[in-house]
């Protein structure tokens, strides 16, 4: 069909979430190893035009309020003529690798948001 398969827009989220906290100093992995997972547990996409192979899609992430025990996210996808693809939204959870419970979000990503 020469559009892009709406099952990669979740990837485009996470791609975009990965490099807003890259951007902070803070990675998946180094949050991992220091104890702390971010399973989405809410995701939502408004698809308003078809994005086309070999478009140049820009992602932008917004943190939409201070986390605690939860991270929300809204999304917006344009392509290389500033026309709006999507928004989106997701929710994620910070859980505990050893307690697979619900946790507060770790301080030291509060102060990189300057929380």
């Amino acid at each position: 069909m020469g559009v892009v398969y709406h099952g990669n827009y979740a990837q485009f989220f996470e791609l975009g979430r990965t490099e807003w906290l890259r951007k902070l100093g803070v990675t998946y992995k180094d949050m991992e190893i220091s104890g702390i997972m971010l399973p989405v547990i809410s995701l939502n996409c408004n698809f308003i035009k078809s994005a086309k192979y070999d478009d140049l899609l820009t992602i932008e992430t917004i943190l939409v309020k201070k986390p605690l025990v939860k991270i929300e996210f809204d999304y917006k996808i344009t392509n290389q003529n500033n026309e709006l693809i999507c928004t989106g939204n997701s929710v994620l959870a910070f859980i505990n690798t050893n307690t697979q419970k619900p946790t507060k979000c770790p301080d030291y990503l509060l102060e990189r948001l300057g929380f």
